[in-house]
């Protein structure tokens, strides 16, 4: 393999986008290599817009097609800046359930007593876990994450960012199960998701501190700000009871048979 490739998991300093990154880089158990600047991951884009530099910076990437996993209450609260000749793709995972864990986060993180009514006494990993379920399995989700899939084989497509909120839970699933389907080790796709923590938990501290400004105990938010490898570990749960194996995830799941899934490994992996 050439050393002249940039380093797996790299985070990419655009202010107004935090949790920004490529998710190519990594080996695959076959020794192929996941292709850079093809897809990326992030929090939302709405803090894009009135940034000039980082709007530059954004255009810099090349990205042709950005996917919106959020719920509609969530692109209402804060529409994606979507820079012109960039397709902007809506693949709402939690329209069947918007209560879901993953997409409470603005409710939560707004008022200290319902934090601590749903968040206390571990009740914050429980809904995560359920929510990370649901990320797999509800039929919306099907039907989103099959719509992605299917658009990033598109020509024209690539580059391409997927988003939801704070980037981390149905965009991590996006991640994970991208990175699993290639042949990536479930240890390094782990090692990939818990970045987050890395390049979000810092760029949120302004939320941490008005919460506790509020009266909230900061540490009731870790749980829903950042990611815990137990969330993950229920959507594999999940996905093996349900579907057995990622390439059944894709078949019977997303209807990603294994036509579409070579089509996939040819669009993201070196030959």
């Amino acid at each position: 393999m050439s050393d002249t490739h940039p380093e797996p998991g790299a985070r990419i300093d655009i202010p107004s986008v935090p949790n920004l990154r490529d998710i190519g880089g990594y080996v695959t158990a076959d020794g192929h290599r996941v292709r850079t600047g093809l897809l990326y991951r992030s929090a939302e884009l709405d803090h894009l817009r009135g940034q000039d530099a980082d709007i530059a910076r954004f255009e810099e990437l090349g990205i042709r097609t950005v996917v919106d996993l959020r719920t509609e209450a969530e692109r209402t609260a804060a529409p994606d800046f979507v820079p012109d000749g960039v397709t902007d793709l809506i693949c709402d995972v939690l329209a069947d359930d918007a209560g879901a864990g993953p997409a409470q986060l603005l409710k939560v993180i707004s008022d200290p007593a319902a934090a601590e009514e749903m968040l206390g006494g571990g009740r914050a990993v429980e809904m995560f876990e359920g929510g990370y379920r649901d990320i797999v399995s509800l039929a919306s989700a099907l039907r989103g994450y099959r719509t992605m899939f299917e658009t990033i084989v598109d020509e024209g497509a690539l580059p391409l960012l997927f988003h939801c909120t704070t980037g981390k839970d149905r965009t991590g699933w996006a991640a994970a199960s991208t990175l699993l389907l290639l042949g990536v080790a479930e240890e390094t796709v782990l090692a990939e998701y818990e970045l987050t923590n890395r390049d979000l938990i810092p760029a949120l501290k302004p939320v941490f501190e008005q919460f506790r400004a509020a009266g909230g105990d900061p540490e009731l938010l870790r749980p829903v700000l950042g990611v815990d490898a137990a969330y993950l570990a229920a959507a594999l749960a999940e996905m093996r009871d349900r579907f057995g194996t990622i390439e059944g995830y894709f078949a019977d799941g997303l209807g990603i048979g294994e036509d579409g899934q070579a089509a996939l490994r040819g669009a993201l992996l070196e030959t």
